[in-house]
């Protein structure tokens, strides 16, 4: 069994995920006008430098697996070798980051405890807010009315689709995995089928905020999600509110 993060530990990622959060919206503002590609990659390379350094200032013992960082050989096996491995993608949804006033994108930190991800925090820095596993949200009543299914605003996935379809749902377009899987736990939508490929820095602190939540979180044919893997590619993931699972997992295969 896993061990179970320190209270430190869940400050810590809130802590990272906001401060992260605050610098990209004051980066934004600084370069209004600025070409989309150079305020992404700006974006990118500004909150991953922050993120890296105060983790591994702050954890340094901990392995991290970030989207801005390429492993080296050396790196990859210890951070497969490790316990505690911190899983951040320091700008989750850049197209909608390069588009302002957009506010549908995020910062992710999360540790991951021998593949559980156990302690996360998900900022949605243009609406200020953080949501973490340090003060676990509360799940808002089950909305009355159609079920709203989640789902990227260029490329809905079928599985979305047929869920949206049998259920007699409605589609919300959003931008980011973290938005998306944050407007779950805001009780914005309902649920969050997704087949499009993701790598595990996209799903693994919106996981663990939502799991804290008392959402459920799975593959999409209702095996665990695990984590600190050799290769991150982990291409499909479903976020839903209790009462849909089960007509969720009949539809997507669990």
């Amino acid at each position: 069994m896993a061990d179970s993060p320190t209270t430190a530990d869940h400050q810590l990622a809130h802590d990272l995920a906001t401060a992260a959060g605050e610098l990209l919206v004051e980066l934004r503002a600084s370069m209004d006008g600025a070409d989309g590609a150079e305020l992404k990659a700006a974006g990118d390379t500004r909150s991953n430098e922050f993120l890296m350094a105060a983790l591994r200032e702050a954890r340094p013992d901990d392995s991290i697996l970030s989207e801005e960082e390429r492993e080296q050989p050396e790196t990859e096996a210890a951070r497969l070798a490790a316990s505690r491995v911190w899983i951040v993608d320091p700008l989750d949804g850049t197209r909608e980051y390069s588009e302002p006033p957009r506010s549908d994108w995020a910062v992710h930190v999360a540790l991951c405890i021998d593949g559980e991800p156990l302690c996360g925090a998900v900022a949605l820095p243009a609406l200020g807010v953080t949501l973490s596993t340090l003060s676990p949200p509360v799940l808002p009543p089950a909305f009355d009315g159609p079920p709203r299914i989640l789902v990227s605003r260029t490329r809905p996935p079928a599985e979305a689709l047929a869920v949206t379809e049998a259920l007699a749902g409605e589609l919300v377009p959003m931008g980011s995995a973290g938005a998306k899987a944050m407007a779950v736990v805001r009780g914005e939508a309902d649920a969050y089928p997704h087949s499009g490929g993701q790598y595990e820095w996209d799903s693994c602190a919106p996981v663990a905020v939502a799991r804290s939540a008392g959402l459920w979180c799975s593959r999409l044919d209702g095996s665990p999600l695990r984590y600190n893997a050799s290769d991150p590619y982990l291409p499909d993931l479903l976020i839903a509110r209790p009462e849909l699972v089960d007509a969720v997992l009949v539809i997507t295969g669990g």
